[in-house]
């Protein structure tokens, strides 16, 4: 780490906490008043998409048979060359998909972009001896390297926390030394505690975030309330994160309690425990909304962790850029966001943060179609699972995390009764398709990008069970669980290489 990092980390904690939260509730007005004007309105619904991924040897120059798969450093000039972006680990590589109107062409350029980019990362990272994974959570440590140490690893320059295999953004790093950070942070599930000094444990996980942006701000409440009813069962399709590395669990535990006890969503349990350490509740399940003013106002509201400085320029959203950075710290798996450089595209949108990342790309866009499709279609229709009690939203959400689709997840259907399981799932997916076909999509299309998530409703096998079963099979086979959960980590890259691009997880079963 650089002096220069623990200078700017530095700079930001002299930043006057009380001016900036201030600034952020002026910065509130300006947007409320633009939002009132109309200024946040398009004619049309848009879709956009984050994609995050980690880089692993591709075994051509391992040293030994347990280094291949381990986990590996991406170096900062291979990212620029792949067009992604840095994530919180040295590990990650994102990409940001082209924002783009919801309607058939739009879905295809949103699937043709990510695998054009991908492929050209893929081609990239070859020449490292890397491969770039799309998983919820990474569990072979890099060579040599126990997942630990990569995790807790950290250097004091001057007073300042530095992760030592953190990216370096300031923000990162500053949010293990402001005067509200807690003395450490802590990883908690079952049968797994970790403690570190900043929040690099966060960088275990890996996920998908799809975005819809409303034709009209005033409607954003009316969409992230439905929002909030889909998150549970989609969730439940898309888990894929049911094991940590080994050395992070107790070492009293056994492979068969770890079975028994574990969840299948542990992204959900790393990134609600670490930065929730502390005073802070920074990620949970959020509350339903009345208006788009109280979105705003829930940004202003939330506990300040870096209270960084902005320049301000020449942007349309440089108006109100203090509250858009102290949106940077505003998590919830449900969230509103509004931006745009011009006021042109000035856009309200919301974030879709739940779902992992996937086995495939075709995977991917399944829950960036459903998603889209359902707040096309669930809003216009006044489907009565608006009806469904906030609290078992928020049930359905955490029975999702620990039990995927295979949970007590309820739904009332469009006749307005209540439902689960198979009955749930029909309908879901039944509206999610009638969406698709309002924004154009014909019958044959809808059924394409939804066919991945069907495929699993009928099979009833999720990633996080297919991991499960191998792991079990090796352990039924007398194997210990270090050794089974890495020939299961190598077998689903490997599984991975094949399918990525062009391929569909219901290919592996």
């Amino acid at each position: 780490m650089s002096d220069d990092l623990a200078e700017r980390v530095e700079d930001v904690l002299a930043v006057d906490a009380a001016e900036f939260e201030a600034q952020a509730k002026a910065d509130a007005d300006v947007l409320k008043r633009e939002l009132r004007e109309g200024t946040f309105d398009n004619h049309q619904s848009i879709v956009g998409l984050e994609y995050e991924f980690y880089a692993v040897s591709d075994g051509r120059w391992s040293a030994s048979e347990d280094d291949v798969h381990a986990l590996m450093r991406v170096p900062r000039r291979l990212l620029g060359l792949m067009g992604f972006e840095k994530e919180l680990g040295l590990h990650n590589a994102e990409m940001t998909t082209s924002p783009q109107p919801l309607n058939p062409h739009g879905l295809r350029a949103q699937e043709s972009e990510v695998r054009a980019r991908l492929d050209a990362a893929l081609d990239c990272a070859a020449a490292e001896g890397m491969r770039l994974v799309s998983d919820g959570i990474w569990s072979i440590p890099p060579a040599g390297e126990s997942a630990r140490e990569y995790l807790t690893d950290s250097v004091t320059d001057g007073g300042v926390r530095l992760a030592t295999n953190m990216s370096n953004s300031v923000r990162y790093h500053a949010m293990a030394n402001g005067p509200t950070a807690p003395e450490s942070f802590r990883l908690d599930a079952p049968h797994v505690s970790l403690e570190a000094d900043t929040v690099m444990p966060e960088a275990l996980i890996t996920s998908i975030q799809p975005h819809y942006q409303v034709p009209h701000a005033a409607d954003l409440p009316h969409h992230f309330n439905y929002a909030l009813r889909v998150a549970g069962p989609l969730l439940a399709l898309g888990v894929n994160s049911p094991f940590f590395p080994a050395d992070l669990y107790d070492e009293d535990v056994t492979g068969e309690e770890i079975l028994v006890d574990g969840w299948d969503e542990n992204r959900i349990a790393v990134f609600e425990s670490v930065l929730n350490s502390g005073d802070h509740e920074k990620v949970a399940f959020p509350d339903d909304l009345d208006t788009v003013e109280d979105a705003v106002d829930r940004v202003v509201e939330d506990s300040t962790m870096v209270p960084m400085s902005v320049e301000r320029g020449d942007r349309f959203d440089d108006d109100f850029a203090t509250l858009r950075r102290k949106h940077g710290t505003y998590w919830r798996w449900v969230r509103p966001v509004f931006d745009g450089a011009s006021r042109s595209s000035a856009n309200a949108r919301i974030e879709f943060r739940p779902i992992a990342g996937q086995p495939t790309v075709r995977d991917s866009v399944a829950f960036q179609a459903a998603f889209a499709g359902l707040m096309e279609r669930l809003p216009r229709l006044d489907h009565p699972v608006i009806d469904l009690d906030w609290e078992t939203a928020e049930k359905n959400f955490y029975t999702a995390r620990r039990e995927g689709p295979h949970g007590d997840l309820r739904w009332i259907d469009v006749d307005g009764d209540e439902v689960t399981g198979a009955d749930l799932y029909e309908d879901l997916l039944v509206h999610a398709r009638d969406g698709l076909r309002l924004a154009g999509c014909s019958e044959e299309e809808a059924n394409y990008y939804l066919e991945p998530l069907r495929k699993r409703v009928e099979m009833g096998v999720t990633p996080a069970d297919w991991k499960r079963a191998r792991v079990r099979d090796a352990l039924g086979d007398g194997g210990d669980f270090e050794a089974a959960l890495r020939e299961m980590q190598r077998e689903y890259v490997e599984r991975q290489s094949d399918s990525l691009l062009e391929g569909a997880f219901a290919d592996w079963l």
